[in-house]
């Protein structure tokens, strides 16, 4: 194992950790109008959609074995739309707009039910936000482990990815800690499920990270798979950002296709600084 791309996953790490943390912290001191979130949302929804069909599918591709690869790939990354259509489903959680449902959290006039129902509710947001975490780190060890396996510069590995979590993770812990304030938890509840929420990803990722190198001859194909189906996921994610706003909202709509499209030109962008570096392709070679 070469220890940059461990300290390179250490410090992609920690900053992740930072920006969960700051995302938690923003409903105390900043409050969002609905244009700023949506403007944001855009260019984080075209940014995590470019790094998945520029990224993660592209490396993944290379990686899959035999002449049924990308039939493989497919089939991957429709099961990773699945899970995350399932996860969105059952739990609710994808949500970055709070101040509205702060009327559905109970005041202390309102009957137990209510207040249990909306207990539950908060469970489950919390719960869905923490498997969608996880993916999120799964992806990031994993594409770092492509840096390595590939030969190519520490510094470029996994470049993609760790933008698009770095970017979309504070949104996440702006919406739990958002709602938890809603729900009118205590200061030390909110920190404690702050940091927690926080130091999910980056320990997923170091885990991922860790225990795809103990696979050893499976370890390409088996990064492989988890790619496709990590773009899967991340194109969900994508799309339930933006769909909604489009379908429902017919406001600012110069605005928001700007930043979508600037997410997607900065993904395309790094892209095409990792590939020369990164993706192993070998174009050159077939001619």
């Amino acid at each position: 194992m070469d220890s940059n791309f461990l300290i390179l996953l250490l410090g992609y790490a920690l900053a992740i950790l930072a920006a969960s943390l700051l995302g938690g912290y923003l409903p105390a001191i900043v409050t969002m109008t609905h244009t700023r979130i949506q403007m944001v949302m855009s260019f984080v929804a075209g940014f995590i959609l470019g790094v998945a069909l520029y990224h993660l599918l592209p490396h993944g591709l290379v990686l899959i074995p035999g002449p049924g690869a990308v039939e493989k790939a497919v089939g991957l990354m429709m099961f990773g739309i699945i899970l995350m259509v399932l996860l969105l489903r059952i739990f609710n959680f994808h949500q970055h707009e709070f101040g509205d449902e702060a009327d559905d959290f109970p005041h202390e006039h309102e009957h137990e039910h209510e207040h249990s129902s909306s207990k539950r509710r908060l469970i489950s947001i919390g719960l869905g936000l923490g498997l969608h975490t996880v993916t999120e780190g799964i992806a990031l060890g994993t594409s770092i482990r492509v840096g390595e396996i590939h030969e190519g510069e520490a510094g470029l590995a996994g470049l993609g990815v760790f933008l698009a979590i770095l970017l979309h993770k504070p949104l996440d812990a702006f919406s739990i800690i958002g709602l938890l304030q809603a729900a009118g938890h205590s200061l030390r509840a909110r920190i404690a499920v702050n940091v927690g929420f926080a130091m999910l990803c980056p320990v997923v990722a170091l885990l991922t990270f860790w225990g795809i190198g103990l696979l050893g001859h499976w370890e390409e194909e088996v990064v492989g798979y988890v790619l496709v189906l990590a773009a899967g996921a991340f194109l969900c994610v994508s799309l339930s950002d933006l769909l909604p706003e489009i379908h429902f909202h017919s406001h600012d709509r110069v605005k928001l296709t700007v930043c979508f499209l600037m997410g997607i030109v900065l993904a395309y962008g790094l892209y095409f600084i990792e590939s020369g570096a990164v993706h192993g392709l070998e174009t050159h070679e077939m001619h």
